[in-house]
């Protein structure tokens, strides 16, 4: 189970031993140590006299202790999902064991010594690497049940028939059939030959592809491998990288755009191999990276693989390889790469199964047999909100809540018996503790965008950990933990705020051509560094305040008072650009500005950025003072382009800056003013200065911050 601090993020490390106290448990009967970092057993476990059973799933064990017959009492004990190779010839002194599950491991061979479990009834060896069973075994009187499908199992032996009660699971083994031949040496008709690759430029959207195969490189970091044999003759193919349109790029709920559109052509091209196509995105936290394709009409995910990309073709200024998000496609179309939630899926069949997140194993949905007639897929996504943005935008400092299940099915039919979840306490919160009038779970419709409070319509318990809930139909579902009323009220608008990325506009023009003007939207944890970046090519003013926009929102850029776009663009519509905001891309434009129409001399003009729609009859007042609220507008940046000359260009102007004070012995030859005075004309140096003259890294660290 993972822990989060306050600011909901995960606590580093988890159990990976016990204190050597725990020994003096004399008393202790159960012990449950799933899902941690053990990577061998405490060696104060053995001492304890009366434990009878022992989890420990899901860790790092390689190995266990000699000496593990120790455990004379113990009759339950499970090692599933460890790395386990051999085991100790100490586990037959296990006589009281009757439920041994070492499943999900890489065992090659059991111990003769296992046939000494007498009360042995039950035994779980699926999904190992075993190649034979131990004569030994045929001694397991009491053993009911074996389990060994997925294993490598080519024979069963002769003495498990003297167990006529005895039901054995042996799916996916190659029983009967012949040891498979070491592979023979490769000819050198079959060497494999090294495949060509082409690197295109900026320019290059077109190329050929021969039978040989080839390694394509894209600008920006994109490769495409085409295998040899994939084409009979040689082919020409098109590349181009689209920008995103609202209007057919499609994302689900939380889903985060990483990569600009990479549209392949001939679309109806169908290949004789799979072809690799491998888009670059950028970096993203505790969320899973998935191609999607689309077909004309609607996108899918494709089955993803993460890798680097090649040494020699990095796309970033510091040489290192970009990040990769690949598939094996047959035919061409457009591909991008989506940040999503984890997502897990399964099967439901009659007999019931179980389903843990694969982001926070805390979290499980345990299907009972007979809750459904036919095969359905359950679909689990977890989103994990940070605890301190949930206090700052709810007004309460003790609330808290647990992660976001989103849960889906198909078909969307109500299970015929309740299912259990089991969701992990929110963040500061234990069974101990908990004021369970506090603790509500909150049921949402993603299609209305509605939160209801069913704390009282379902039957909620807690343990240490965890909270238990059962539901019948699936939905979203969130545990919050908070002493307002309102419950539904607050998390509606909370959820709303979540989805909204703090953002800020930079409008910029090239010392060079002030009639040249990039804007950009990024968000507000990328403003410092882009501008940084720009300053010595750009000038402009600071950038604008904080602003809320949404993944795929839409937004405009206009100038006003007295300024126009030179040029015609199709992104242009009454003088004001178009936008599409997504986190992780760029979004921005460079365009060219000139007078009004009328206009004469320097003009002092803005840049305002509005909502959705194009504003219509805005009263003159509002276009002269942005203040006060607005529905549609965002901010509003000033833009100042200077007077032409008769050679029509511009007039240039030379800053004044007063004359240099370095202060003198009574006040300091350094005072925070002096240093602001002076920062406009070193530029970034006068953190060297500063730092030259006397004043800490935390001293100059708190002006940038206040003067920022």
């Amino acid at each position: 189970h993972c822990f989060y601090d306050l600011q909901g993020d995960p606590l580093p490390g988890l159990l990976t031993t016990l204190p050597t106290s725990v020994s003096s448990l004399s008393h202790l009967v159960h012990l449950d140590l799933s899902f941690n970092q053990l990577s061998c057993l405490p060696s104060c476990l053995l001492s304890l006299p009366v434990l009878s059973s022992l989890l420990l799933c899901h860790n790092h064990l390689s190995a266990l202790p000699p000496d593990i017959g120790q455990l004379c009492s113990l009759t339950y004990l499970s090692l599933l999902g460890n790395e386990l190779v051999s085991l100790p010839p100490s586990l037959g002194q296990l006589k009281a064991l009757q439920t041994l599950d070492i499943s999900h491991n890489l065992l090659q061979q059991l111990p003769d010594e296992i046939g000494s479990l007498e009360e042995l009834v039950k035994l779980e060896l699926s999904h190992n690497k075993l190649k034979q069973l131990p004569e030994s075994m045929g001694s397991l009187l009491s053993l009911r049940e074996l389990v060994i499908n997925s294993n490598d199992l080519r024979l069963i032996p002769h003495c498990l028939n003297n167990l006529p009660r005895l039901k054995i699971d042996v799916r996916d083994n190659p029983l009967g059939q012949p040891t498979t031949p070491p592979p023979l040496p490769p000819t050198p008709d079959q060497a494999e030959t090294k495949i060509p690759e082409l690197h295109l430029g900026f320019n290059q959207h077109s190329f050929c592809i021969s039978s040989a195969g080839c390694h394509v490189f894209l600008p920006g970091g994109a490769e495409l491998l085409f295998p040899p044999g994939c084409l009979l003759t040689t082919t020409r193919l098109e590349w181009v990288e689209r920008r995103p349109e609202r209007k057919w790029v499609w994302l689900e709920e939380h889903d985060i755009l990483l990569s600009r559109p990479l549209e392949l052509r001939p679309h109806g091209i169908t290949f004789l191999k799979p072809v690799e196509v491998c888009v670059p995105y950028r970096r993203t936290k505790r969320r899973e990276v998935v191609v999607q394709r689309f077909d004309g009409q609607s996108w899918s995910t494709l089955p993803t693989v993460l890798r680097r990309g090649s040494e020699s073709h990095s796309s970033h200024p510091s040489g290192r390889p970009a990040r990769l998000a690949c598939c094996a496609v047959s035919q061409f179309s457009w591909f991008m790469a989506v940040s999503r939630p984890v997502k897990d899926s399964c099967c439901v069949t009659p007999a019931g199964t179980l389903l843990v997140s694969s982001s926070d194993p805390g979290i499980k949905l345990h299907f009972p047999p007979d809750s459904t007639v036919q095969i359905r897929t359950i679909t689990l996504q977890v989103l994990q909100v940070s605890v301190s943005d949930v206090q700052s935008l709810c007004g309460d400092p003790q609330a808290s809540v647990s992660p976001l299940l989103c849960l889906s099915q198909t078909p969307s039919i109500h299970f015929l018996q309740p299912i259990k979840v089991q969701v992990p306490l929110p963040s500061g919160v234990t069974g101990h503790t908990v004021d369970m009038s506090c603790l509500h779970l909150l049921h949402g419709d993603p299609t209305a965008q509605t939160w209801t409070d069913i704390t009282s319509q379902v039957s909620l318990s807690v343990t240490h950990l965890y909270a238990i809930f059962y539901v019948t139909h699936f939905s979203w579902y969130w545990l919050w933990y908070t002493t307002q009323r309102c419950v539904s009220g607050v998390v509606r608008k909370v959820y709303q705020r979540l989805k909204q990325f703090k953002v800020q506009f930079l409008v910029l023009q090239r010392k060079t051509d002030p009639s040249q003007v990039m804007l950009q939207c990024l968000p507000s944890n990328k403003v410092d560094g882009r501008v940084q970046s720009l300053s010595e090519q750009y000038e402009g003013p600071q950038p604008s305040d904080l602003c809320d926009l949404l993944e795929g929102e839409q937004f405009f850029a206009g100038f006003e008072r007295g300024l126009d776009i030179s040029t015609e663009r199709p992104d242009c519509m009454e003088g004001r650009l178009c936008f599409v905001f997504y986190s992780s891309l760029k979004n921005l434009k460079e365009v060219y500005i000139c007078p009004a129409s009328g206009q004469k001399g320097p003009v002092r003009g803005q840049v305002s950025f509005y909502r959705g729609e194009i504003p219509n009859n805005l009263p003159e007042e509002l276009a002269r003072k942005r203040k006060g609220h607005d529905s549609q507008w965002l901010a509003t940046l000033p833009l100042r382009l200077p007077a032409l000359n008769s050679e029509n260009n511009f007039i240039m102007e030379e800053l004044q800056h007063p004359p240099l004070n370095l202060g003198d012995p009574e006040s300091g030859y350094l005072t925070e003013a002096n240093l602001l005075s002076i920062s406009l004309q070193i530029g970034q140096d006068w953190r060297v200065i500063g730092i030259n003259l006397g004043l800490s890294y935390q001293e100059l660290d708190r002006i940038q911050y206040k003067y920022r």
